[in-house]
């Protein structure tokens, strides 16, 4: 076998890390003749803790603004291990100076630096450096090399802060103030101070900023932070206000801090007291002399300083009450008795007591109030019958029964009457064209004729063209007298009629005619257009021609076609005649 060996003592990986070794092989024990082969072996030393941190200075210095925020990082450092892995892990601490409750140190695991952190704000003025002595040392130790010396190393870190316009800085982080709402505009509230941090001194400027409202409500000395009143104030409506005060520096305006300023309004009593609801109060009739009937209590909007004390008096300006007294006890409350033994709603149903409310405010009010007291019926265990409602009923001798009776009767009839009404308004129901009635010309009217037997009391001829109804004009209300009349008109006379000029002369002779029927009846012309060359197949048109033609086929055509059978036969009659 071959076996490897180190050939020198105390090796160092951070001097070389990589060595390569040729290796031959010979047979024949190595003699003259013999084969052999070689081969390379790489060999890499692995890393032990031989090595402890060490920064590259004893002496570092760090420059910080005042207006650095409190957590954030301002400045790294970092100490240098030859080691790798974790053999050059480490951990910074600041192990004295004077800085050592101001600032603070972490280390970032990934590039093995320590990161310096602010604690607490800095201040220029105060104090214009701090001194850090910071420690880094390995966190894995091997003692077999604790010979080496210390696996630490220290230096020191000198911060120096820098000094920067800051904005003016009040006394107080919030203020707290109070002032009577009855105080008048001008009355001074309070002062807010704010001064300049920086070594110059800088004058400062006040002002509120008025975002809201109740800012309006004040104003401030813009030199010495003095704020009052700009309003009347009302604590019942408003008791406190929010306002914020801002200071900047006269010589930097951008430069502004703000402040909260808190004013409670304090009360005065200016408010008397008064009734707390509106009290149903009801009496019986049958009452007893001392029974209370209602017990009364007040309210103040004032707070419990100014008239938490209430008392009860009847208004000594009026005459003695001979129906009723009243009872203070004490406790903010009152009871109202009866002082009679019986009380009647038909004499005197409703009955006003005036009631005088006072405070114990300084100075004290005091207000009247008027309880309205009502006469009830009441049962015998003192719940409440009816009130002064019944009692118009009783004296016209009525009970309710009977005026609910009296009053049905009365709806009952005026129904009865607007039916009547109606049916007598109403219009007699059209005739009624049977379905299977398949004439050309169907006539729906409702003159007052003669009935069934009146076949003359509707003007047909309405209906026809207009040549032929102006060759026809007879009165609508006496028999028309049957005129022979061509069965055929020429074209050309036709052609020439207007049916607009044909309808206003109708309109005119209706209008000017004291023979034509009432005014409320209606006269209905309807063109049917040009007769054809060959003529009309209308039956009702024979009815002002001689024909020939006979009608006596009318009766057989049915039930439905019997009264026109009857119609036709008849006036076939009359010319026969």
């Amino acid at each position: 076998t071959g076996v490897i060996r180190t050939a020198l003592h105390n090796m160092d990986r951070e001097a070389r890390e990589h060595y390569s070794v040729v290796i031959q092989a010979k047979d024949m024990a190595g003699q003259v003749g013999g084969l052999s082969g070689s081969t390379t072996v790489n060999i890499t030393l692995t890393d032990v803790n031989d090595n402890p941190p060490r920064f590259p200075q004893k002496h570092y210095q760090l420059y910080v603004p005042e207006s650095a925020q409190v957590g954030s990082a301002v400045g790294k450092i970092k100490a240098n291990d030859a080691d790798t892995g974790s053999n050059a892990d480490m951990k910074y601490t600041i192990i004295n100076g004077d800085g050592s409750g101001v600032f603070s140190i972490s280390t970032d695991k990934e590039t093995r630096e320590g990161i310096l952190s602010l604690r607490k704000p800095l201040n220029y003025e105060k104090k214009k450096s701090y001194t850090l002595n910071i420690e880094g040392a390995n966190t894995h130790l091997d003692f077999r090399f604790s010979h080496l010396g210390p696996f630490k190393d220290v230096t020191m870190l000198k911060v120096i802060v820098g000094d920067v316009d800051e904005p003016p800085l009040f006394t107080m982080p919030s203020y707290g103030m109070e002032v009577y709402e009855n105080a008048k505009i001008g009355t001074t509230v309070g002062t807010v101070t704010a001064h300049d941090p920086d070594a110059a001194n800088s004058l400062v400027r006040y002002f509120i900023d008025h975002n809201t409202e109740e800012d309006r409500y004040f104003t401030i000395d813009a030199s010495t932070g003095t704020i009052k009143t700009a309003k009347i104030f009302d604590r019942e409506e408003t008791p406190w206000y929010n306002i914020t005060v801002a200071a900047s520096e006269i010589d930097n305006p951008r430069l502004v801090s703000h402040v909260p300023v808190g004013i409670r309004i304090l009360d005065v009593n200016d408010n008397p007291p008064e009734l707390a609801r509106d009290y149903d109060t009801v009496v019986c009739e049958n009452t007893k002399p001392g029974q209370v009937i209602q017990t009364i209590t007040a309210t103040d909007k004032d707070n419990s300083a100014n008239g938490a004390r209430f008392h009860f008096s009847l208004d000594e300006g009026l005459s003695l009450n001979p129906n009723f007294t009243l009872r203070n006890n004490e406790d903010n409350t009152a009871s109202i008795l009866t002082k009679q033994r019986r009380y009647s709603r038909t004499a005197q149903d409703i009955y006003y007591l005036p009631v005088l409310i006072s405070d114990g405010g300084v100075p004290p009010l005091s207000s009247s109030s008027t309880l309205t007291i009502r006469v009830c019926a009441c049962e015998r265990d003192g719940r409440v019958r009816t009130c002064h409602a019944e009692a118009f009923l009783s004296s016209a001798g009525l009970s309710t029964g009977a005026l609910i009776a009296i009053l049905l009767c009365v709806v009952i009839l005026l129904a009865i009457v607007v039916l009547f009404i109606t049916l007598r308004r109403s219009k007699k129901e059209p005739l009624i064209i049977s379905e299977e009635d398949v004439r050309e010309n169907v006539v729906t009217y409702d003159d007052e004729g003669g009935g069934e037997e009146d076949t003359e009391a509707f003007d047909i001829t309405a209906l026809r063209n207009p040549s032929a109804a102006e060759e026809l004009k007879y009165r609508r209300d006496v028999r028309p007298e049957v005129k022979p009349l061509s069965r055929h008109h020429p074209s050309s006379s036709l052609d020439s009629i207007d049916v607009q000029e044909f309808i206003k002369q109708r309109l005119a002779e209706a209008d000017l005619d004291p023979s034509v029927p009432p005014y409320d009846s209606l006269q209905t012309y309807a063109y049917e257009g040009h007769r054809s060359e060959a003529g009309s197949i209308s039956s009702l048109d024979s009815a002002t021609t001689h024909s020939d033609q006979d009608y006596n086929y009318l009766g057989d055509w049915g039930p439905e076609f019997k009264k026109l059978a009857e119609l036709y036969g008849e006036i076939e009659s009359e010319r026969t005649t």
